[in-house]
């Protein structure tokens, strides 16, 4: 048995055929570029294996509804050129399979699940937040992604502004100085005029994201009481991470019980950015169980 993953990001493709047992046999990226020139590589990959099923987890915002005419379309993305791009009906002119259709945080979020559940960790819900050139979170509860009517967009949250940070007008073009809009990785040339692999850990606008990063970390943990908390995406790190359990400390004030927060908000377990591929795998091996 073969298993397909596509992890769909706004900056690169992964493509990934796995086996039975989720690991990986073969890989390739390739840069976003166009719908047209994107999709047709990743037919041309999976065209040369012989896969049973496949998951694809994409940047959004996307239609999940089977209900919908627009189901397993990339929707009001910001991402020049995809906007209303039928993504699942072009790779189903091509291969005859069961697909599964999510974002790319539900499929790092299921990632995370499945390799606790490989650890023998037992944890039946946890949130995975991406801090990168968007940001985006995914919740699996009791073993199930959430959302009805769509998919969360927690990356869209409102959070209060930080006071040495009032000046600084946001950048998503949507709700301007949302979660996204004060903490993705372009609000560092944005704020700074460098990108943020240019900053040092001690400037203070890492203070300021950890402020906004740990309130989307309160209004997690006070809705949804997940068992851990995880955060990917190329803006965080180990200290940038430390700064934001500490503005969480402080914020929540011990309002309500959580674990030891070096246990609770942390990095993702799955190493090399797998999460998502690892979660892909395990969603395509479902739909052959159904």
């Amino acid at each position: 048995m073969l298993l397909g993953s596509i992890e769909a990001g706004g900056t690169k493709f992964v493509c990934a055929v796995g086996n039975e047992n989720y690991q990986v046999q073969d890989q390739v990226q390739f840069p976003t570029t166009t719908p047209e020139e994107t999709l047709k590589k990743t037919v041309e990959y999976f065209k040369e294996f012989n896969i049973d099923s496949l998951s694809i987890a994409s940047f959004g915002p996307i239609e999940i509804r089977k209900s919908s005419p627009n189901y397993g379309y990339i929707t009001t993305t910001p991402k020049p050129g995809w906007k209303n791009t039928d993504f699942v009906g072009y790779l189903k002119q091509f291969f005859k399979i069961p697909v599964f259709w999510t974002t790319d945080v539900n499929g790092s979020a299921y990632g995370e699940y499945v390799m606790s559940t490989l650890s023998n960790e037992k944890i039946n819900s946890l949130t995975y937040y991406t801090i990168g050139t968007g940001v985006g979170g995914g919740s699996i509860i009791n073993g199930h992604l959430i959302g009805e009517i769509g998919h969360p967009e927690m990356g869209h949250v409102l959070v209060k502004r930080h006071p040495d940070d009032l000046k600084f007008d946001g950048i998503c073009p949507y709700h301007h100085d949302c979660l996204e809009g004060l903490v993705a990785g372009p609000t560092f040339e944005a704020r700074l005029g460098v990108k943020g692999s240019q900053v040092s850990p001690t400037n203070h606008v890492w203070d300021i994201m950890a402020y906004y990063v740990a309130q989307a970390m309160l209004q997690t943990t006070l809705t949804l009481r997940p068992g851990k908390i995880i955060l990917g995406g190329g803006v965080t790190n180990e200290i940038f991470v430390k700064k934001i359990r500490e503005e969480f400390k402080r914020l929540l004030n011990d309002y309500v019980q959580v674990p030891d927060l070096e246990r609770y908000i942390v990095m993702p377990s799955v190493k090399n950015n797998g999460s998502a591929t690892l979660g892909n795998f395990a969603l395509a091996d479902k739909l052959l169980k159904i």
